[in-house]
């Protein structure tokens, strides 16, 4: 469950009043009622305020009614539209909740946080408040912060299933396993009628390899999700869709790809409405993709390893290198890139599923093959050498067969990233990736002042990514490191690797060095060998140390 949400008695004497009181249609009563329907609350505030017989805080409790009724409907710029008038208005506990939760529901993590501090102040003190900011805290990924909260929400509300159950979320994601099992156990314990928590437990169960127990509690949550409790206020199909999500990843960890597909399919039926579902409808359309597709292997050349079986691997790899390309600047490089990483990573004990030179068939196939097989791993690894482009948002890795005519959709002849995002997106597992591309928009204007070659098809680079991809979950965590810093670009270099790789290279195998201190040495040996003009950049939701290398 993502959050309660909080209504206070905001001056009651409004449904009283004499104007409402004589109006034969009840508006007060069906505008100001928690249980009216969304569509009948909403038209009877607006009817209340087209009358223009209210102002000060009588207005305000209207706004605030309607804004309600927008959140049921999961309309979140309206809510924080009439939420933000009903402030101005009179400024009061439950309202600046009720927008820091619309905001929550965005994405808007640290707008809800200043909103549920404002809440926090403007009343006594109460529990819903301090699980709501905790969810915002987890939301920003202080996880910490978040665990504060919810213990001060459980102090004064022990009963409450769902900060027991966010506070679990919260350990999980800091690795402590089992004392999520316990907070998400108790939660159960407190509210069986709840879905959310047993989503919460089947994703530890899959945590701890025990597929059976994972599929058994998403089977259950699926039950409980079609009849949630009238109770609780959650972004329309919210639970729905993740207790789908999950279930089908248990089914696809224990090889049942029929049920797998079904309950992806079933995902995607609700409107998603807030940041989380459009997360989960993301990658439940990316693995309903992959499982749907046949396998087709791709003509391999000669000199392409082949990976090894990859039924069981715990840490996986996917590296492409393309350099051969038929209409834009060619790259030297980018396969010997690969190959020098894709040799590291072997050494070190990953699983390698490796691409030199591939077409955007190939490069489907190949990023199929290693999605597909990603959900039984602990680690993955997916590392790109080669030209990288950015266009309205999103980045894109270019194949070695593109061509930019005009009127084609140049989009659809590459390889998005966001989706290979989407389909890593998991609790259960660390992703790490690595891009020596620089990522730019090819219809930019040209830089003259770039010299040699430059993995680059324009010199527009693009700014850092907003999230880490369409979703990014409160999992294990996701780091995307950049040969090269936003709006730069990445050199192909004139030796046997580009600088980022050759640096990666040196340093990738090193045993127990922590991923994010190789990327610091990385940075400052390509620094130092370009002189400046190259500086790696990096983006990370990890939650703690990670090595890929043992100690």
């Amino acid at each position: 469950m993502r959050r309660a949400l909080l209504l206070l008695p905001l001056l009651a004497a409004l449904c009283v009043s004499p104007a409402l009181a004589q109006s034969k249609s009840q508006l007060g009563p069906l505008c100001t009622t928690e249980t009216t329907p969304a569509d009948q609350m909403i038209a009877a505030c607006n009817k209340i305020i087209a009358l223009k017989v209210f102002s000060g805080s009588q207005l305000a409790t209207i706004y605030f009614w309607r804004a309600v009724g927008w959140n049921k409907k999961g309309d979140y710029a309206r809510v924080i539209s009439d939420a933000t008038e009903a402030l101005r208005l009179q400024p009061a506990q439950a309202i600046y909740n009720l927008r820091g939760s619309a905001y929550y529901d965005k994405g808007e993590y640290e707008i809800a946080i200043a909103d549920f501090n404002d809440a926090i102040k403007n009343g006594p003190p109460s529990g819903t408040l301090f699980h709501n900011r905790g969810n915002a805290h987890r939301g920003a990924g202080d996880f910490a912060k978040a665990i504060a909260d919810y213990d001060q929400a459980i102090k004064l509300t022990p009963k409450s299933a769902l900060s027991w159950q966010n506070r679990g979320i919260s350990r999980e994601a800091t690795g402590d396993l089992d004392g999520a099992l316990t907070d998400i156990n108790e939660a159960i314990r407190l509210d069986p009628a709840l879905a959310s928590p047993l989503i919460n437990r089947s994703v530890i169960w899959r945590a701890k390899g025990n597929v059976e127990r994972a599929i058994a509690d998403g089977s259950e949550a699926v039950r409980l999700a079609q009849n949630p409790p009238a109770n609780v206020m959650t972004p329309p199909g919210s639970v729905v869709i993740a207790a789908h999500v999950h279930r089908a990843l248990a089914y696809e960890a224990k090889g049942e790809f029929d049920a797998a597909k079904a309950d992806y399919a079933a995902a995607l039926k609700p409107v998603a409405s807030d940041a989380g579902s459009k997360a989960n409808q993301a990658t439940a359309k990316v693995r309903l993709s992959l499982l749907s597709e046949p396998v087709v292997q791709p003509p391999q050349r000669a000199d392409t390893p082949q990976p090894a079986a990859l039924a069981t691997g715990q840490r996986m790899a996917l590296v492409i290198g393309n350099g051969a390309y038929a209409h834009v600047q060619p790259l030297t490089n980018p396969p010997r890139d690969a190959r020098a990483i894709a040799k590291s990573l072997r050494d070190i004990g990953f699983t390698v599923v490796e691409g030199i030179d591939l077409d955007r068939a190939a490069m489907q196939a190949k990023t199929r093959d290693f999605l597909r097989e990603a959900t039984r791993a602990q680690v993955a690894v997916v590392f790109y050498a080669g030209h990288g482009v950015q266009i309205d948002g999103r980045n894109y890795l270019v194949p070695t067969d593109i061509a930019f005519a005009a009127g084609s959709s140049v989009t659809a002849e590459m390889v998005d990233m966001d989706q290979i995002l989407a389909g890593l997106d998991d609790q259960v597992r660390t992703n790490i990736l690595i891009l020596d591309a620089c990522r730019n928009n090819p219809f930019a204007p040209p830089d003259a002042a770039g010299t040699g070659a430059s993995r680059s098809l324009s010199a527009s680079g693009l700014a850092a990514p907003s999230t880490l991809g369409v979703g990014a979950t409160s999992g294990a965590g996701t780091l995307i490191a950049f040969a090269t810093a936003p709006g730069k670009v990445a050199i192909d270099g004139e030796g046997e690797n580009s600088p980022f790789s050759a640096a990666l290279s040196r340093h990738i195998g090193t045993p127990g060095l922590e991923v994010q201190q190789m990327l610091t040495r990385v940075r400052a040996e390509v620094v130092a060998g370009t002189r400046n003009r190259q500086v790696p950049w990096s983006n990370s939701s990890l939650l703690g140390e990670v090595y890929l290398a043992a100690k």
